[in-house]
C-alpha cells in the first residue's frame, strides 16, 4: 500500500490518494499501514533469549504483549529493560494455548502477530505477514515448508509427524497447508470471534489452523525460516504433543463446519 503524488504546480498543493497520511506507519520504502500491529510473545524462563527476540522486532509495531508463564528467572525484568513500553500479562493457567489466549485478550491493535520467545523466529519477517493481511488475507500462516521457508530446528521424527498431521488436516478439512504445527502466525483481531480458541497446550496452533478453514477465512501462507533455540531447552515433546494434536484433529472433525465465505489458501506471499 503506498501513496502516489503528482508534481505540484506553484499555486496548487500536492494531490495524494491517501486522505490522511498522518495515520499511516511507514513500514518500508514502498509500504505504509494504518492498522496498529500487536505482537504477542508467550514466555517462561526466557530471559536469556529475549534480547535476541526483541532486537529483531520492527520499530513500527504498535505494542508488544509479553505473557509471562510465572517465570522463575528475570524474564519480566529483562523485557521491561529492553522495551519500557512492553505490556506484561501474568499467565494464570498453564500451557502455550492458555498464554496466547491471555495475550490476545490484552491486545489493542487491529492486527495480532504471535511470536515464540526462544529466538527461533525472525521478527524481520513480520512485514511479510502484515503485507499479506493488508492485501486481503484474514489469516497469515507461517510455513517452514513453503517455497522460501526452512527450519534448522526440526528432528526427522518431528518432520515426519508434522507431514502426516498436515496431510490429515488437508484431507479432512479441505485445506492446502504445507505446514501445520508452527507458531509464527498473524491475523486480524476480529478473527478471534470466528475461531473461539479453547485449548491450553501446544496444540493451539493446530486448532487455529483448522478453525480458520472451517470458518471460511482467507488464509495466506508465508514462507518462514525457523532457527534453533538460542538458550535453554524446549518444552516440546514430539510424541506427547503429536498425540495432543491428533486429538484436536479428531475432535474438530465431529464439529459443524461453518463456511462464511470461500476459503482462499495459497502458497507464497509475494
Amino acid at each position: 500500500m503506498s501513496s502516489f503524488l503528482r508534481p505540484a504546480d506553484a499555486d496548487e498543493p500536492p494531490l495524494t490518494l491517501l486522505p490522511d497520511q498522518s495515520s499511516y506507519r511507514p513500514v518500508s520504502s514502498h509500504l505504509a499501514i494504518a492498522p496498529p500491529v500487536s505482537v504477542v510473545i508467550p514466555a517462561m524462563n526466557e530471559a536469556e533469549n529475549l534480547p535476541y527476540v526483541f532486537k529483531t522486532l520492527p520499530d513500527w509495531i504498535h505494542e508488544v504483549i509479553l505473557v509471562d508463564g510465572n517465570s522463575t528467572d528475570d524474564t519480566v525484568r529483562v523485557a521491561r529493560e529492553l522495551r519500557p513500553d512492553v505490556t506484561v500479562v501474568t499467565q494464570r493457567g498453564r500451557g502455550k494455548g492458555d498464554a496466547l489466549i491471555s495475550g490476545f485478550a490484552a491486545c489493542t491493535g487491529k492486527i495480532i502477530v504471535m511470536v515464540d520467545a526462544d529466538g527461533s523466529a525472525d521478527g524481520g519477517e513480520i512485514v511479510s505477514y502484515v503485507s499479506a493481511l493488508v492485501s486481503g488475507a484474514d489469516f497469515a500462516k507461517g510455513s517452514r515448508f513453503a517455497n522460501g521457508g526452512g527450519t534448522d530446528d526440526m528432528t526427522l521424527i518431528r518432520k515426519l509427524g508434522n507431514r502426516v498431521l498436515t496431510a490429515l488436516v488437508n484431507a479432512k478439512f479441505g485445506a492446502r497447508y504445507t505446514d501445520l504445527c508452527y507458531g509464527y502466525n498473524a491475523f486480524w483481531r476480529h478473527c478471534l470471534d470466528e475461531i473461539a480458541l479453547d485449548c491450553a497446550g501446544f496444540e493451539v496452533e493446530t486448532l487455529m489452523n483448522i478453525r480458520v478453514v472451517k470458518a471460511g477465512l482467507r488464509v495466506q501462507e508465508i514462507p518462514s525460516h525457523e532457527y534453533n533455540r538460542i538458550h535453554g531447552v524446549s518444552n516440546l515433546r514430539a510424541v506427547r504433543d503429536g498425540l495432543r494434536v491428533l486429538k484436536v484433529v479428531l475432535r474438530e472433525r465431529g464439529t459443524r463446519k461453518r463456511i462464511a465465505r470461500p476459503a482462499l489458501i495459497t502458497g507464497d506471499a509475494r
